[in-house]
């Protein structure tokens, strides 16, 4: 315990690059995560500061945080927030050569990936719907998320083949905002 009685972070420097509590950042490609879908399983990356912030706020729950050795302390309001949430962190080569990709702004954590949100929840109250029909490249979506909550639209929905909203990097193009707007997958096409 710390000061008034703050359960203290425990940092857990990288060893084993093999290391099993590392697998959503290792074994999980982006493909593979989303395929787990349930809510018990499902899991979702979220990089960068910022969004990892943003995910946050939004109430979703972090799994574990990836950390570059310069950003620990930075975030270290975050990591007194969740003192039970594993911290791994390292060098950025290290976390580079674990993630298969260069970590943005030195931040990366592993979410709870939630249930689908019904249709109808979505829908409720909204006035300005946005229909993504087969849009299918995570940045376009992630783009189109941004600047749909920067004009004020109040709910998403997908068509069956539209790219998943929570994949790493329509998250980070979205720069959060994906958090921010309530979306839905249609159940076929338009």
């Amino acid at each position: 315990m710390g000061e008034g009685g703050a359960r203290e972070v425990r940092l857990e420097r990288i060893e084993d690059l093999a290391d099993p509590r590392l697998a959503p950042y290792t074994t999980m490609t982006d493909a593979a995560l989303r395929r787990r879908v349930d809510a018990e399983h499902g899991v979702f990356l979220a990089e960068s500061s910022q969004v990892v912030r943003r995910a946050l706020d939004a109430g979703h729950t972090p799994r574990s945080f990836l950390l570059g050795d310069r950003y620990r302390g930075s975030f270290a309001d975050v990591l007194a927030a969740h003192p039970d949430v594993p911290v791994f962190t390292g060098p950025d080569d290290v976390l580079e050569a674990l993630t298969g990709f260069h970590l943005h702004r030195g931040a990366l954590a592993a979410m709870d990936r939630p249930a689908p949100r019904p249709l109808a929840d979505v829908l409720a109250g909204a006035r300005r719907v946005l229909i993504a029909e087969d849009l299918v490249d995570h940045t376009n979506l992630g783009a189109v998320v941004r600047s749909a909550v920067a004009l004020g639209w109040d709910a998403l929905l997908l068509t069956p083949q539209a790219a998943d909203p929570l994949y790493r990097r329509a998250i980070r193009v979205s720069m959060g905002t994906v958090f921010r707007l309530p979306w839905a997958r249609l159940p076929g096409p338009v």
